[in-house]
């Protein structure tokens, strides 16, 4: 057994026989509840739901609510929904914010940083969810693929939940300070074989852009990963999966191609498309111009495929700040209108080019598919048993699955994309012209920076990382959603001369106390640079709303860098010869 064999297998895993096997037997306790969707809609099911709403031709719509506090949330389900019931427009499927601490065992939540969710306990908790509306309620992140899947799982349907996700978080999302992902992937199969074993019909969310799919550089392999989780969730597990993608799809073009090679490939009706957030960069106003572009793509596409997939109009103030009730309805209402015209629009397409690419992603993704499977089984993967195979695909990671196994030609950097992703293709192309456009560093010596994010979201790090090559900068990965100390100790390790950080989900202002408090600890001072969303939710906050903390970021001695412009002028006061 080789190196690589015994880093993809690990002997404390049970067999994923004995894990659905814990499952099923879970379910003679847990059955699935009713809730005011299923009894006022009187369906077994969101599934059955989505089947007849497509074939009647009606594309259903998603409103994602973001506030922390519980009361808020459905307060404001309920008046959303009931403001577009009185304006003919039906909201389907509501989303809310889960916080990440949820993904711990909940014995271990007390302890738990929080992020910027919602925390839910028990059935009771998720039933006040589901039964604030005649919507379906999406549990969606930070259910399944953690440690606490289990108990969110049995939860939530016992609560009457039939779309509970999101396993796309099982590939690429790391829990602070929790590194057992046997014990990770060991709940993850057995909360999928409790939902496996209900009488009604539960679809396993997975939003591709949070798993690897959102981090390969080729598209074809993003489709290849919906056939991979097909296999482990409906052929070796026995449930359906519901896909979810679009938060990193800005042309038209390529989102509407991925949608027909999804439904090629996939008959089990899609959760929702979500909306496509990245390209909110210009005032609310500008935005709606975004608003129009994907929505758009999405209402032609589940035109000519209809797929059981909802849209979601994410309301144009989500670059700023957590959206309101109204701004919700005002893109509710939006993206009804819109799909009034979009019959309309349907004869100006030209369907073939859609179909083309289409051709290029069903083509590529079964290679890649095929490639990975046999390359694990040479590995000595057991790909029959689900918790041995989602290990292995967790470990291997993004990179070095798309290297190995992707089907473009080998060159220099990976494989040359069949269809390049266009967040990693935009990037490029956005460090390009900044650096183009700046005066290079007048550096004394090499310069080394050490780069991690305090989350899940690599693309803010995959911007800096290309803008400091340009520049002549070396980089030392550390990876995504690394733990402060193993961020201090790697930077440490490899004589790196400053840190840099991406950051997401609220946790700006304790992360770098934990930085600079592990490098105190270990004898070691480099500057610190953070960038991404510098807000985090005060403990004494009454609205439980984030709050700006650059201010306080400022007084660790860090240095906020909102953008590469700021970022840069850092490396010049610190680094720079001139």
């Amino acid at each position: 057994m080789n190196e690589q064999t015994l880093a993809l297998t690990d002997p404390r895993l049970k067999p994923g026989t004995d894990l659905l096997a814990a499952g099923r037997t879970m379910a003679r306790d847990w059955r699935l509840g009713r809730c005011r969707f299923l009894t006022e809609w009187a369906v077994p099911s969101e599934a059955a739901y989505k089947r007849q709403a497509a074939a009647e031709g009606r594309i259903m719509q998603h409103a994602h609510i973001g506030f922390r506090n519980i009361e808020r949330t459905l307060e404001a389900i309920r008046l959303v929904h009931g403001h577009c019931a009185d304006a003919g427009i039906r909201v389907d499927r509501f989303g809310i914010t889960l916080d990440w601490s949820m993904g711990y065992p909940e014995a271990a939540r007390a302890k738990a940083s929080r992020g910027t969710g919602i925390v839910l306990t028990g059935p009771e908790d998720f039933a006040r969810v589901t039964d604030a509306a005649p919507a379906a309620a999406h549990f969606g992140d930070f259910m399944l693929g953690l440690p606490g899947a289990v108990e969110n799982c049995r939860a939530a349907i016992a609560a009457g939940a039939t779309a509970i996700g999101n396993l796309g978080q099982y590939f690429t999302f790391r829990l602070p300070y929790w590194s057992d992902d046997v014990a990770t992937t060991e709940a993850t199969v057995t909360a999928l074989g409790l939902i496996a074993a209900q009488d009604a019909e539960i679809l396993v969310h997975s939003n591709l852009d949070d798993g690897f799919a959102g981090l390969f550089l080729d598209m074809a392999c993003a489709l290849g990963m919906v056939l991979i989780e097909k296999r482990i969730v409906e052929e070796l597990i026995g449930g359906r999966l519901a896909h979810c993608y679009g938060h990193h799809f800005s042309d038209p073009l390529s989102r509407m191609a991925f949608h027909a090679a999804l439904t090629r490939v996939s008959g089990t009706p899609g959760t929702m498309i979500f909306g496509n957030t990245v390209a909110y960069q210009s005032s609310p106003a500008g935005n709606y111009a975004s608003l129009a572009s994907y929505l758009s793509a999405d209402l032609l596409a589940l035109g000519r495929w209809p797929s059981g997939h909802a849209v979601n109009p994410v309301p144009v103030t989500e670059n700023q700040r957590i959206p309101d009730i109204d701004e919700i309805i005002d893109a509710q209402t939006f993206c009804h209108r819109l799909g009034e015209h979009a019959p309309f629009q349907e004869p100006l397409m030209d369907w073939r080019k859609v179909e083309a690419m289409a051709d290029v992603l069903v083509a590529g993704g079964r290679h890649f598919a095929a490639a990975v499977l046999d390359g694990l089984a040479d590995r000595s993967v057991a790909i029959d048993d689900p918790a041995a195979l989602l290990l292995a695909i967790r470990r291997m990671g993004p990179r070095q699955m798309e290297a190995l196994f992707g089907p473009g030609a080998p060159a220099a950097r990976g494989r040359t994309a069949l269809v390049a992703a266009e967040w990693a293709r935009e990037l490029d192309e956005k460090a390009v012209r900044w650096v183009a456009a700046q005066r290079p560093l007048a550096l004394q010596r090499p310069l080394t920076i050490c780069i991690g994010t305090t989350d899940v979201h690599e693309h803010g790090k995959h911007l800096v990382e290309q803008a400091l090559e340009l520049l002549g900068v070396a980089i030392v990965d550390a990876g995504v959603a690394v733990d402060p100390e193993v961020l201090v100790a790697r930077a440490k390790a490899e004589g790196a001369d400053a840190l840099a950080i991406s950051t997401y989900n609220g946790v700006a202002l304790r992360y770098v106390r934990a930085v600079t408090a592990a490098m105190t600890a270990e004898g070691f001072t480099v500057p610190v640079l953070i960038g991404g969303r510098l807000n985090e939710v005060p403990a004494d906050s009454n609205s439980g709303l984030p709050v700006d903390v650059t201010g306080q970021i400022v007084g660790l001695g860090a240095y906020p860098c909102p953008d590469l412009d700021a970022m840069l002028a850092a490396l010049r006061e610190l680094f720079d010869g001139d």
